[in-house]
Formats: structure tokens, sequence, C-alpha cells
């Protein structure tokens, strides 16, 4: 049976009533397929613990970490997302996840531990849709060009990844379309071919474009929600503005293969 879904507008998709713990293959392939054409899903009402959440994940492929994030107590390959003991709102921009390693997760997931008692709402941008509405001449111009993402933020060793260049038209390997692959321009530093002062007011034009002139959904978590979501084809920030209370989430991630130029 495949899943059964509710479409959200302008995209993404709903879905209350099939159990994480209990998808069937059929299900686990479809929902690969719809997150490569959706770009994100929420599934209501789950309630599911660290374990499950994991089981779930894992089939949809290996497990991967951020290095230098807090891990779930008993449950390692997962993190902490949490407001707790914070004197301010913490800092979000749209992004996407640990772009900087060969191999960025394909998915990123997260399940509601505690809510807030107001606020806290998760936004999403459709990358195929801003790859799709750059003028033509731009994708002309920078058609094959990579981009150097490197790591912020973390603590890292001197073994671990803390940069790598990827394409910045990047061709999904589920859907076979086309995103604009970016993330902040704190993270992404230069453009192969291009002098750095040159690079860096093409990214940060690009990254205008994929947030301010493309369609936006704004989530709202409900008590027992899991949201995972494609990173290939999506950019995503935490609106922590209207946040009222403790907010704890835990966070997965799937590993990815290494992106493809378009």
């Amino acid at each position: 049976m495949p899943l059964r879904t509710k479409a959200l507008s302008p995209f993404g998709i709903e879905i209350a009533d099939h159990s994480l713990s209990d998808l069937s293959g059929e299900q686990v392939v479809d929902l690969r397929a719809t997150l490569a054409a959706q770009g994100f899903a929420v599934f209501r009402r789950q309630h599911v613990d660290d374990q499950q959440f994991t089981r779930f994940l894992q089939r949809l492929g290996p497990l991967t970490f951020t290095v230098g994030e807090r891990a779930v107590e008993k449950h390692g390959m997962l993190n902490v997302v949490s407001n707790i003991g914070r004197s301010s709102p913490p800092r979000s921009v749209f992004h996407t996840d640990t772009s900087y390693v060969s191999q960025p997760p394909a998915y990123t997931a997260l399940r509601a531990v505690q809510l807030p008692k107001s606020g806290s709402e998760t936004l999403f941008t459709n990358q195929y849709a801003a790859f799709e509405s750059l003028p033509t001449w731009v994708v002309e111009r920078l058609r094959g060009s990579r981009v150097l993402h490197i790591a912020s933020g973390v603590t890292l060793d001197e073994s671990d990844e803390s940069q790598f260049w990827h394409p910045l038209f990047r061709r999904h390997p589920v859907s076979g379309r086309v995103a604009l692959f970016l993330s902040t321009p704190q993270r992404c530093v230069e453009i192969e071919g291009h002098e750095k002062k040159m690079a860096e007011r093409i990214i940060a034009a690009l990254y205008r474009h994929s947030i301010s002139r493309n369609p936006i959904y704004r989530l709202r978590w409900q008590s027992g929600d899991v949201v995972i979501w494609d990173d290939r084809c999506t950019l995503h920030r935490a609106d922590h503005s209207q946040v009222q209370g403790d907010r704890v989430l835990h966070r997965g991630l799937v590993l990815g293969d290494r992106p493809i130029a378009a």
C-alpha cells in the first residue's frame, strides 16, 4: 500500500495515517521518492522514542553524525537540539546541514521531545525552484562551477573533514531534477575559477535569491511530530523569535553520496 499523504502548499507533505515503526518496504521506497519530489515530510502524532526513531532512519540508509554536536545519551548517532540553559534565543539562518564534508547528509530528521508553549517553527526553501527561477544567462555563466563549503560553529580535530568543493548546480540522484546547492555565505566562501571578492558577491546574490524570491513553507510543530527533509533540494532554518518555553528536539542524519554535478 502506498503512503497516504496530504500535499502542503507551496511544497512538502503531511503524513498522519502511518506509524514510522510499521512502514513497509514499499512505503520506504515511496517515502524516498516523495522526499525527492516534495522536499520534506511531517509525520504527525508519532510519539516515538529514540530507538524507534533510529530504526526508522536506518531504513533510509546508514546514519552519520556531525562532529562537535552533543550526542543523545545512549543513542550516540543522534544529537540534541535545545534552547534550555540559553540566555538568548539561538541564531538560525537558512542552511543545509554539514555540507563541508565529501558526502553530506541525504536526509535530516527531527523528533519533537519537548515543545514550547508557543513558537517553534521550522522554515523550508525549495532549491529546485531556486535553480529553475534563475535567469538563463546566470545558469550558463555558472554551469560546471564548484563552491568551497567550510565548517563553522563546530569544534573539529585536525583529522576531521572541514571543507570540500561541491557543484553549485546539483542533480538529484532520485528525482533527476537540478537544485541550487548552497549553504550560508559564511559556509560557502569560494567559487572555483573566480576571484574571491567576486565569488563572495555571487554566492550572496544566489543565497538571497534562494530565500527571498522563491516560496517558503513555515512548519508549525505539534506534539509527537517527526519531520524529515531531503538536504539535496532544500534549505531550512528554525524560527526562534516567538518561542516561549523549553524546546528540545533530537536530530538524526542519513548519509548521502557525493553530489552529482548537473
